[in-house]
């Protein structure tokens, strides 16, 4: 069984609530890589804060993840979310994450971070909701925190939308090359750093992070997780991260 979300997670400034799905599916952060992204950077951040199961129509984008402030402000949409905190860091004189990085490196942070969420989300998406055997490791993750029979109702919907957006038009070993590149990519870009950018991690460490631990910790075998495997670079980076942020998740 997934471990349930601890009930708060203390550090510096007010505490906030991030809602987001109940569990921790396949022992990974989050079915979410976004939710799992925020809460990665608010660990990373030490910004305490507690979880609660979201209910969507309270969502301020209709989406998750998102969080109640100390004052009781909502706020939708991961990205936004994080910019805000850590224009509230910086406010307290506290360090904001990417406060220390150069336009360049801001820029190579922004470009990678669109590649994933932008465009390996939707390879993800494809991996759990388009192929049958990931679908069913999905549906039973669904099915602990929604009506059974709403999961299928779900799949058909995003099999739409994925074949409106165009990746459900491509074959899986069409998406597993797509997939392949990016995985290729971050592993050139940490290269042997300890992070991305350098020798302490970014927002872009979060999200990179977060589509990374969906990849590895998807119980469905595939060329892509193969692919993300095959580099010891991004396999020991994982294992960094949750050993020092992630400890309640256990080993890899």
């Amino acid at each position: 069984m997934p471990a349930t979300m601890p009930p708060v997670y203390r550090g510096r400034v007010k505490e906030l609530t991030l809602f987001q799905p109940p569990t921790r599916p396949w022992n990974i952060p989050n079915l979410s890589p976004f939710c799992a992204k925020l809460e990665c950077y608010l660990r990373v951040t030490e910004i305490p804060y507690k979880t609660a199961p979201m209910q969507m129509g309270k969502a301020p984008k209709g989406k998750i993840p998102y969080v109640e402030l100390a004052d009781g402000t909502r706020l939708g949409d991961s990205q936004h979310i994080i910019e805000h905190l850590e224009r509230a860091l910086a406010a307290e004189g506290k360090p904001a994450l990417d406060a220390d990085l150069s336009s360049h490196d801001r820029a190579i942070g922004h470009l990678t971070r669109r590649a994933f969420e932008e465009g390996y989300y939707f390879v993800t998406m494809y991996m759990r909701w388009r192929t049958d055997d990931g679908f069913a490791a999905t549906r039973d993750e669904f099915k602990k925190f929604i009506p059974g029979l709403i999961v299928p109702i779900v799949r058909r919907d995003i099999k739409k939308k994925l074949r409106s957006q165009g990746t459900g038009r491509h074959s899986v070993e069409e998406i597993a090359a797509l997939g392949a590149a990016a995985f290729d990519a971050a592993a050139e870009l940490l290269g042997d750093k300890p992070f991305l950018l350098g020798d302490k991690p970014h927002v872009v460490d979060c999200t990179v992070y977060a589509f990374l631990e969906a990849a590895l910790g998807f119980p469905v075998d595939s060329p892509l997780k193969q692919r993300a495997a095959s580099h010891a670079n991004l396999v020991a980076y994982r294992k960094r991260i949750r050993e020092r942020w992630w400890k309640d998740l256990g080993a890899a």
